[in-house]
């Protein structure tokens, strides 16, 4: 005769269902699993452009579409097999910066500090597709050329919520967090993250290459996010 194990847990489970059905009672369900939630991801966004569907056309050719080289962490982002080459007024260039598709309405380029200093551009930090007065550059694929009169930027540090997320944190988009990553020799606080919320959204801070590069991110060992005291100064 074959042997059936039983565990402890079944055990105690048909015990606790005799006697609650023999002294009339009314078992507790057993308590729901907690939401679960996205763990918190921190990612360095290299240098990057956006292109609107016009300018991907005038780069890579009537009818052209973008291409899917890797999907990125959130749902339904890419890079795209295609590069393009971005020229400042110095006619210094990087010659192969990735596109990240789905295309958008606006085209945009998104650069490290130091890339700015080396193609003699003066970026501003914004949020990404606030590019009103920016600057601009020259956009080169094998098929043609995009002068961009403004659009390259510093995207500013941020970080992506879904409504879990904002909820756990207490927090609502447009607001402002701290970034403490700890990692070898140099733990960090970098302030003014920003909250970007969307339905969707993965729980996941962007930060540039000079900035990942200066707390060493590639060696973290613990990230976590920090409310700060209300202080009024970004009202």
């Amino acid at each position: 005769m074959a042997q059936v194990s039983v565990s402890r847990a079944d055990v105690e489970r048909l015990v606790r269902d005799v006697l609650s059905r023999q002294l009339g009672l009314t078992a507790a369900p057993s308590p729901a699993p907690a939401a679960t939630r996205n763990p918190l991801v921190v990612n360095i966004s290299a240098r990057h452009a956006h292109l609107s569907q016009e300018h991907l056309e005038i780069l890579f050719g009537a009818g052209a579409q973008l291409e899917v080289q890797k999907d990125l962490y959130q749902d339904g982002y890419f890079a795209a097999k295609q590069t393009v080459a971005v020229v400042g007024p110095r006619r210094r260039m990087l010659p192969e910066v990735r596109v990240l598709g789905p295309c958008r309405g606006a085209t945009q380029v998104e650069l490290a500090f130091t890339d700015g200093i080396s193609l003699g551009l003066d970026l501003p930090v914004r949020v990404s597709g606030d590019i009103a007065g920016t600057a601009g550059c020259l956009l080169v694929g094998p098929k043609g050329v995009v002068e961009l009169q403004e659009g390259v930027i510093r995207a500013a540090r941020h970080v992506h919520m879904g409504p879990e997320d904002l909820a756990y944190y207490g927090c609502q988009n447009g607001d402002f967090f701290h970034l403490r990553v700890e990692s070898p020799g140099c733990t960090t606080v970098l302030e003014d993250l920003l909250v970007r919320a969307g339905k969707g959204i993965k729980l996941e801070v962007h930060l540039d290459t000079d900035e990942g590069n200066a707390i060493n991110l590639e060696k973290a060992t613990k990230v976590e996010l920090i409310k700060p005291e209300p202080c009024g100064c970004h009202k």
